[in-house]
């Protein structure tokens, strides 16, 4: 028999997320069982089912979706961008290994096709298996999966997706250079004339420095640039952001173009409906002086 798995990161039956990403801060989840782990060619991958937020997927540490709450962050980075754009046909998902992101994109009958762009195939081959729910979107026959780095695939991309997602972790370890100006840059040019971009972009509470400098350098490349949020009780704060890109001066992103019925968005989403979309790009004051100024 098999012994019981382990975790350095896990005590007394509880998961410790402390990282110096959030200093003085931590959060902790009662863990019912340890799934998986495993040292992928990029990061450190676990997995474990908890008492209250179902099956939870952790790398290097940081909390990246639980069954419980995941489909407030996928439907709303996905559905701000995908609902500002008039008719996004093709669109490129960077990052996303769950497959949460496809799940969503999927939803929207215009797509022709989604290529999902992750560096770890572990991350994708570990959702299929523990968290079924989001990696269904793997399944869709319009997805197209290329396991491999974002910069390298970008770089011969030239007007070619509506959308782009991209679906980062934090800004250290394999995603640090997907919160950089070239990175950035590799998308526009990847860009239709009025394509969009939806990026991971942390939270007001914590990261309002760095929120400032993707913004900065992002005004210099786009003429809408926009900052729009969504609660979630497992990321740091309760609270994650998105950074709002599109090359279409004309557009605002701060109210859907398309819209779907009230009973579309009951049977679709969870989370995301018309008023949220508006009211996501309403930021406290504090946030709002900061990011302004």
């Amino acid at each position: 028999m098999a012994a019981p798995l382990t975790h350095e990161t896990i005590k007394d039956g509880w998961f410790h997320e402390k990282t110096t990403l959030w200093p003085g801060q931590a959060m902790a989840i009662k863990v019912e069982e340890i799934l998986h782990v495993e040292k992928s060619l990029y990061q450190d991958v676990l997995v474990f089912q908890s008492s209250n937020y179902g099956n939870v997927l952790i790398l290097d540490g940081v909390i990246q979706a639980t069954e419980r709450d995941e489909f407030s962050y996928q439907e709303m980075i996905t559905h701000l961008a995908m609902n500002s754009h008039p008719n996004p046909k093709k669109v490129l998902v960077i990052g996303g290994g769950d497959g949460g992101v496809l799940r969503e994109v999927v939803k929207h009958e215009c797509v022709e096709e989604v290529v999902l762009c992750e560096i770890d195939e572990a991350v994708p081959r570990v959702s299929k298996k523990y968290l079924p729910n989001m990696a269904i979107g793997f399944q869709h026959p319009k997805v197209h999966v290329h396991i491999g780095d974002g910069f390298p695939y970008l770089e011969d991309k030239v007007n070619t997706f509506d959308v782009i997602i991209t679906d980062s972790s934090d800004p250290v370890g394999p995603a640090e250079s997907l919160f950089q100006k070239r990175f950035f840059e590799l998308m526009k040019n990847a860009l239709t004339h009025n394509g969009i971009i939806s990026t991971q972009g942390e939270c007001m509470w914590l990261h309002l420095p760095l929120i400032k400098e993707v913004q900065t350098f992002c005004r210099t490349l786009f003429p809408v640039v926009e900052y729009a949020y969504t609660t979630i009780p497992t990321y740091p704060s309760g609270q994650i952001g998105f950074m709002m890109l599109s090359k279409d001066k004309e557009l605002t992103l701060k109210k859907p173009l398309r819209k779907w019925t009230p009973e579309q968005e009951a049977k679709l989403c969870r989370y995301y409906n018309s008023e949220i979309h508006a009211a996501a790009f309403v930021l406290p004051q504090f946030a709002k002086a900061a990011i302004q100024e």
